[in-house]
């Protein structure tokens, strides 16, 4: 079973319970050195479990840093995804017709698509949602090429691909950062290593200084277990918890709905008259 599978709430629970189980095992292991020779001096032993925990808060710093990094990324990207995307839709407007108006269908699903994608992220339907995307990328790009081959527009070559090119960019560039960057397995394991040692020096210290259990170990183990699940939840943009605001892209998929219904009544009123 990969890391990736655990969710977040057992990822809690499972960190909750490791830390408590570790400060048990230091004060049990201090315990029983202590029955066998002098007491160590707490000074020593409060210097290397000062150091653990100084080294355990910077790897925390530095984790939590790489995934609010991607987290503000993925803001930015879709961001930047709708603009691309509302650029490419305008200058399909220099495409001619029949394909103008099938261009534009093709991006008014394509928005439909990831908004759809965004609110409701469950691995199926993203996989359903890349395959689609990419057959209409496809069909935008094939459309535009058979166009600007003719040589009888100059913009569609000199305006409308470029947007394309952006647009399709910037889409791989999403789904790089969303769906494949993630912290690396061994910076997990270092994590959790230096957790279980610090947490084993912290009971084993307050072994050393003669002190009983404290009730609030489950305090520490707790606090540990929000921040790892809080880093967790930050390098899973598919778990729910931190997902990127998707505003822009709704306002984009509002803008488009609103020129599709345009486009149909200049094409129904001459009819109608």
């Amino acid at each position: 079973m990969g890391f990736e599978t655990i969710s977040i709430g057992s990822l809690f629970a499972i960190t909750a319970v490791l830390v408590v189980i570790a400060i048990e095992a230091g004060y049990w292991a201090g315990h029983a050195v202590h029955r066998h020779r002098e007491n160590e001096k707490e000074s020593a032993v409060s210097t290397i479990v000062s150091a653990n925990m100084a080294l355990l808060a910077f790897v925390l710093a530095f984790t939590f840093a790489i995934v609010s990094n991607l987290y503000e990324a993925r803001k930015t990207l879709v961001r930047e995804d709708a603009n691309a995307i509302r650029t490419a839709f305008l200058r399909a407007d220099f495409l001619p017709e029949p394909d103008r108006g099938k261009v534009a269908e093709l991006f008014a699903e394509y928005v439909d698509l990831r908004v759809r994608m965004a609110q409701g992220p469950s691995p199926e339907s993203i996989r359903q949602g890349l395959v689609r995307s990419e057959r209409i990328h496809r069909q935008l790009w094939e459309m535009a090429i058979a166009h600007a081959r003719t040589g009888t527009n100059p913009p569609i070559p000199n305006l409308y691909i470029p947007a394309l090119n952006e647009m399709i960019r910037v889409y791989a560039l999403r789904v790089d950062i969303a769906l494949e960057t993630r912290l690396p397995r061994n910076i997990w394991l270092v994590q959790y290593t230096l957790l279980v040692l610090a947490m084993a020096g912290f009971g084993y210290q307050m072994a050393n200084a003669g002190s009983r259990r404290s009730w609030a170990t489950p305090c520490l183990a707790l606090s540990f277990a929000v921040v790892i699940a809080l880093i967790a939840s930050l390098d899973r943009p598919m778990s729910g918890y931190f997902t990127a605001p998707q505003q822009p892209m709704a306002d984009l998929q509002a803008e488009i709905a609103a020129a599709m219904q345009s486009r149909q009544r200049h094409q129904d009123g001459p009819g109608l008259e």
